[in-house]
């Protein structure tokens, strides 16, 4: 359970895709003033850095965030996600990538706050370091499932749930569905954004997420993504993001973002 560490993935097609949508949600939902609760159930590390032994084995930031950074020109739709992965690095050399932890944290306002659930203690430990003394951040070093029991309702009475785990395990879809039931109950109007992977072979997602956990009644927006063939690592060749209670105003902007990437 422990195995999976996303140095390896950082900046892929995949996590592109993924943090363009969070970063669009979490937008929309800050066109309101009331603050806002950010909780990421499986965090990984805060920052990634790309010339190191985890990024450079397989290089799938190649495929990803790379050729976006030297774009001569970026849509519309993806110029705040840019913005904030080049806030990060320094002129015109792309070196960090940031995890959803750090891209959540820039965007906080002083009303906001973020909630880390990470299992992993070399995770932990670099987390601890990176926010070291935040007081915007709440640091779980636990099971992120565990954690939304902990942690839902919010106080301030508005969420944004990240559940972006490694699909690790043949129980992945049950665990998922197991804590997402209790924690609709609880904060049924709260925004949750479940990234899933597309995986040639298997069929635990064969009709999108939402059919998947077989739920029913909620108000879901269903994105999905197929990679180019030439970006392809493995047998990957999609994902998507299904969002509970999506804000009207982000719909266009997140449809917007799914054809991008389906028409790369």
């Amino acid at each position: 359970m422990l195995s999976y560490r996303h140095g390896f993935h950082a900046g892929n097609p995949a996590d592109v895709f993924k943090h363009s949508v969070v970063l669009a949600l979490l937008r929309a939902m800050q066109e309101k003033p009331g603050g806002i609760t950010c909780i990421d159930t499986h965090t990984g590390a805060a920052v990634y850095d790309l010339s190191s032994d985890f990024a450079c084995k397989n290089r799938e930031f190649e495929r990803g965030i790379l050729p976006l950074w030297h774009a001569a020109e970026v849509a519309p739709a993806l110029d705040d996600y840019l913005h904030q992965v080049r806030a990060l690095n320094h002129g015109d050399t792309l070196r960090y990538y940031p995890g959803s932890s750090q891209l959540l944290r820039q965007l906080l306002r002083p009303q906001d706050r973020l909630i880390l659930c990470e299992l992993h203690p070399t995770e932990q430990a670099q987390l601890s370091k990176h926010f070291h003394r935040d007081r915007r951040v709440t640091l779980h070093h636990g099971d992120g499932y565990a954690a939304l029991a902990n942690y839902l309702p919010p106080g301030n009475g508005r969420g944004l749930i990240l559940i972006d785990p490694p699909y690790e395990l043949k129980t992945e879809l049950q665990d998922l569905r197991n804590a997402l039931e209790p924690a609709m109950q609880r904060f049924g109007h709260g925004v949750y954004a479940l990234w899933y992977p597309l995986i040639e072979g298997k069929h635990s997602t064969p009709d999108g997420l939402p059919e998947a956990l077989h739920l029913r009644g909620e108000k879901w927006l269903d994105l999905s993504i197929e990679i180019a063939q030439q970006k392809r690592l493995g047998r990957m060749f999609g994902c998507g993001m299904a969002i509970i209670n999506c804000p009207f105003r982000a719909r266009q902007t997140l449809q917007t973002i799914a054809q991008l990437f389906n028409n790369a």
